[in-house]
């Protein structure tokens, strides 16, 4: 949240740069309109990757428990095509920025006897800088790379298939315990895979842009973007359950249930 509010803080001083360079004829109106076009096609388009799941069936047998006898039930296990987050970005950008910010410092320096290392430092700030074919290059690697790390630290298939088994739980046509544990890593093996190059595209697009036009009035990325929109759409269903929590509880208040047990008869005390 306090990234995002700094991301949102930043928003109004870029949008009236942008107009007073439209104002006094820096930059062409059709090009501010078409930044906004493609800025607002992007939100769409992270909010609807965002919300894609993939489901995998889950058939329950019909068993007894207890006295009662259980009907055979079938659900499902979402998984998002995005399963890192905002992680990835953020950890390569973070990597990214530390060489740089040491060749930049170090490479300033006045002493005539380290001459050609305050070059190579220099060449090493200058690569790495946004902008740059092989800070972009470095970026989407550190992004691919930490999507499969964290979804791997993240979710471990073994351990779901462990607990679909002792539920008596099973995927349609595939056997409990290994066979299950291998199809759910596949499954997520894809997902990641295409949810790292979703993340890579959204974030490398402002700095490809930025390749062609240097000049570009702000500095808002595809990082910036991604923080925007998940942080937020997870800000809103957690007020969402919030929400339906209190109207639950509204709900047993207002039929004075919670003074009752389960066998119909109120409760003393």
């Amino acid at each position: 949240m306090i990234i995002l509010a700094g991301i949102v803080a930043g928003l109004p001083g870029a949008i009236a740069g942008t107009a007073e360079l439209v104002r006094t004829g820096e930059m062409q109106s059709i090009f501010a309109i078409l930044m906004l076009i493609g800025g607002l096609a992007a939100i769409i388009f992270v909010v609807y990757i965002e919300r894609a799941q993939r489901r995998i069936t889950v058939n329950y047998a019909r068993r007894q428990q207890g006295r009662k006898m259980m009907q055979a039930q079938s659900t499902h296990l979402p998984f998002k095509i995005n399963m890192a987050g905002v992680i990835p970005p953020i950890f390569a950008s973070s990597i990214l920025m530390f060489p740089a910010t040491i060749a930049q410092f170090f490479g300033q320096t006045a002493d005539s006897n380290t001459t050609f290392v305050q070059q190579a430092l220099q060449t090493i700030g200058a690569n790495l800088g946004p902008g740059q074919p092989v800070y972009v290059l470095f970026y989407a690697a550190l992004i691919i790379f930490f999507c499969f790390f964290y979804t791997a630290l993240q979710y471990n298939s073994k351990d779901t298939a462990d607990q679909l088994k002792r539920g008596g739980a099973f995927l349609p046509g595939i056997r409990p315990g290994a066979q299950t544990a291998e199809y759910i890593d596949r499954v997520l093996t894809r997902l990641t895979f295409w949810g790292a190059i979703y993340i890579a595209g959204v974030c490398l697009l402002p700095e490809i842009v930025r390749m062609f036009y240097p000049s570009m009035p702000f500095n808002f990325g595809g990082t910036s973007l991604l923080i925007l929109v998940v942080v937020t759409m997870d800000f809103m269903s957690q007020m969402q359950a919030h929400a339906m929590s209190h109207q639950y509880d509204g709900m047993m208040q207002k039929a004075n249930l919670r003074d009752y047990g389960k066998n119909g008869k109120k409760k003393n005390g």
